[in-house]
């Protein structure tokens, strides 16, 4: 299933802050983002609907595993897109900015040979 770019870093994000908080909240999400409450509650209702998150009674997001695997693949790529123009000399802020950008929009195909040709 194809999913835009917002919402895929909607998911990267809810991992991330996974693996820093304890429970995840959209609150923490729209901190996270600097984006307001309600359009991050609008992301969360198409996340939910569309079966890659869950939200229980007291508000806490958790991905579902189809969540979680598109969330771990554009990290993968955002982690190793960013380190590897960090090493090419580009400015770390630069180099995230411009990862984020690439990680949605490259293909399998050109991302494994870049994975490849790095390790």
């Amino acid at each position: 299933m194809m999913i835009n770019e917002s919402a895929e870093n909607y998911l990267e994000t809810i991992l991330i802050l996974s693996g820093q908080l304890p429970v995840v909240r959209s609150v923490d999400i729209a901190t996270e983002l600097n984006f307001k409450k309600s359009s991050v509650s609008v992301a969360m209702k198409k996340l939910r609907e569309s079966s890659h998150i869950t939200v229980s009674p007291e508000g806490y997001i958790s991905l579902t595993p189809s969540g979680k695997e598109i969330a771990e693949r554009i990290y993968e790529r955002h982690t190793l897109l960013s380190s590897w123009l960090e090493r090419l000399g580009v400015d770390p802020k630069t180099a995230a900015d411009d990862a984020c950008r690439i990680e949605h929009v490259i293909s399998t195909e050109s991302f494994d040979a870049i994975k490849k040709h790095i390790k």
